[in-house]
């Protein structure tokens, strides 16, 4: 079977505006797409990370380079801030190929950020 290019999708809260905070979150929740999908970083597209417009302190992306995704392209974004919106959230779109259907991937909503996909199953 061939594989082709999906989406796939993480969110994750920092316990606080640091860079250290930032870096953790975000390599948790890429290590456990990573191990959720049986994906390698060979095989990522592209991401694009988003965070909240509190989460100033370091760059999320930065976490994935720090992993070994040195070939991958990395976006990072300012979230919209929607009066009322999850504080210190980290988002992430993941692009890569697979032979998954696109049902049979495993998004992850960690830590508090469990709370904007209440119909996912979570971890954390």
């Amino acid at each position: 079977m061939a594989k082709i290019l999906r989406g796939l999708r993480g969110a994750t809260t920092a316990a606080a505006n640091t860079s250290e905070a930032i870096l953790e979150a975000t390599a948790e929740l890429l290590r456990m797409l990573q191990e959720a999908n049986g994906f390698r970083p060979d095989e990522v597209e592209s991401a694009i990370f988003t965070s909240s417009p509190d989460l100033t302190a370091e760059y999320p992306a930065r976490a994935a380079r720090l992993l070994g995704w040195t070939d991958v392209p990395l976006l990072g974004a300012g979230e919209v801030a929607v009066p009322g919106g999850l504080p210190r959230c980290i988002r992430v779109l993941l692009h890569f190929y697979t032979t998954q259907p696109q049902r049979e991937l495993k998004h992850m909503y960690l830590r508090e950020a469990a709370k904007l996909r209440p119909d996912r199953p979570t971890t954390g």
